[in-house]
């Protein structure tokens, strides 16, 4: 439940705190903020409540607990409103936004908006020149970020389009419809809440009995509807997926196609006439059924060659295969996931927790710092950093590798720099050295090549070249090593990597 215009202003008559200082600023969850003032009256502890469904403003009895973490919002106010007294407070026409004027002993001033529209509700501090310093939810789209003019005003008086995205207010809609909407807005009346004391008491009691609640049920509905879409996503391609695993499962018949070809007895090839089709169909004895079977061909190949095509065709098949069942695989481990980030939010008693897991999209845990600003990989103890571009690789140079870690880079093409991590008392195995040089060669421009000699060498026999592109080098004391790239090799090294795709 929001407070319509009417009661907005009953509250702010109740309050009395015009010419009172700011003392503290708290934010106590996600969606909610308190302002302590202190003046004629003594402390008065007003909540600012901006939930969908539970939008109002209220004097409270006590301060709610600080949250643990340092909130964004909360710094900026404490920095520009603390020590300020407040002018003036008061809403805007029948708009549920009200301005709160504030002015420093040093000259300093700043307005305050707070926009209590339960689905798009807002808190906006701007400064004496209109510029917004921040905001409590930024939104690109509306104008509402730091350093954009404020235009709370503006577009309530109609006197400035809307940003895109940002609805037409009431002064800009047709006559007719502003007539219904004023028609409505007069029929609003004070609700009757029990309990004793003031108005802006009766709220507080309320609230203090359901509103965590009703903001709690806000964000797990929101929970909910995030894992039905993604649950959703995950289920259509995993049927997608087993569509083409079905298709791709063919490769042990095109093989058998195959054998079948190098079975019959040979033909002449024949060079097609323009406009000529160039597949035919030749019948064949299926040795694995027992049956005839008519098989597509290339006339301008022998049965050789087009043998050559279906053995192809299946070893294709079979990799994609491969491929399909590990896309398969990671389908069903992030649709796991996916369970166990709904039950840990359905789990969770702190709605701030809650709202911050939504903003990401992810968990509720802090995703931990990588240790390297690279791809790397973990094999039988060793690691090999992989630097993708000219800052990665300077940036490994710089701050990630030692004197005795080995580099390796391609030779006669720009590409990645390689590093394989020393060991204290440990040689480089062959297999470790060969990964690394085959990711070297698979991270450069030697690719398309499949094959490429690599030099490596350990960094302390590395010499920066100074004025020259970030992170080139000029090495000394290399040795060879010639690298032929292997799919099924490739795809088990990149396995295991971490830190990119």
């Amino acid at each position: 439940m929001s407070l319509n215009y009417k009661e907005i202003d009953l509250v702010l008559s109740e309050l009395d705190i015009e010419g009172s200082k700011v003392q503290k600023v708290i934010q106590p969850s996600y969606d909610s903020l308190v302002l302590e003032f202190y003046g004629p009256r003594g402390l008065r502890d007003v909540f600012i409540g901006l939930g969908a469904g539970s939008c109002r403003i209220h004097l409270i009895d006590a301060l709610p607990a600080k949250n643990e973490r340092p909130l964004r919002f909360m710094e900026c106010l404490r920095s520009h409103l603390r020590g300020a007294t407040l002018r003036s407070i008061r809403q805007l026409g029948r708009e549920r936004i009200l301005r709160m004027d504030f002015s420093h002993a040093e000259g300093q001033s700043y307005r305050l908006y707070i926009r209590l529209w339960s689905g798009a509700a807002n808190a906006i501090l701007a400064d004496e020149q209109n510029q917004i310093v921040d905001v409590m939810y930024r939104k690109p789209g509306k104008g509402e970020v730091s350093g954009m003019p404020c235009r709370v005003e503006e577009l309530l008086a109609g006197t400035a389009a809307p940003p895109a995205g940002q609805a037409v207010q009431e002064a800009r809609v047709l006559p007719s419809a502003q007539s219904d909407m004023a028609n409505k807005l007069d029929r609003l009346q004070i609700r009757e809440f029990a309990g004793e004391g003031s108005f802006s008491e009766k709220i507080a009691a309320w609230y203090s009995a359901r509103g965590g609640a009703l903001s709690m049920e806000n964000l797990l509905e929101k929970v909910e509807e995030r894992y039905t879409d993604q649950l959703v996503f995950h289920q259509t391609k995993i049927s997608e997926i087993d569509t083409l695993i079905a298709e791709a499962s063919q490769g042990a018949r095109l093989r058998q196609i195959g054998d079948i070809l190098m079975a019959c007895p040979p033909w002449t090839k024949q060079k097609p006439e323009s406009g000529q089709e160039t597949s035919r169909f030749v019948e064949a004895q299926d040795f694995y059924s027992g049956k005839t079977i008519s098989i597509q061909i290339d006339p301008r190949l022998d049965h050789i060659g087009n043998a050559a095509r279906y053995y192809e065709r299946a070893k294709k098949a079979d990799s994609s295969l491969e491929d399909l069942k590990g896309e398969r695989q990671r389908l069903e481990a992030s649709r796991d996931t996916l369970q166990e980030w709904r039950d840990r939010l359905f789990a969770q008693t702190d709605p701030f927790a809650i709202a911050k897991a939504l903003e990401r999209g992810g968990t509720v845990r802090e995703k931990p710092k990588k240790p390297y600003p690279c791809l790397w990989i973990e094999k039988k103890g060793w690691t090999l950093l992989v630097g993708r571009s000219a800052k990665e690789n300077d940036e490994l140079l710089r701050r990630h590798t030692r004197g005795s870690d080995l580099w390796l880079h391609v030779r006669d093409y720009s590409g990645s720099y390689v590093f394989i991590k020393a060991r204290r008392d440990k040689s480089v195995p062959l297999d470790i050295l060969l990964d690394a040089g085959t990711l070297a060669v698979y991270y450069s421009k030697a690719r398309k090549n499949s094959e490429a000699n690599v030099y490596y060498t350990q960094v302390k026999h590395l010499r920066r070249i100074k004025g020259e592109t970030k992170g080139l080098v000029s090495p000394s004391m290399e040795k060879n090593l010639f690298i032929r790239l292997d799919e099924k090799k490739l795809r088990e090294i990149l396995a295991q990597s971490s830190g990119g795709n």
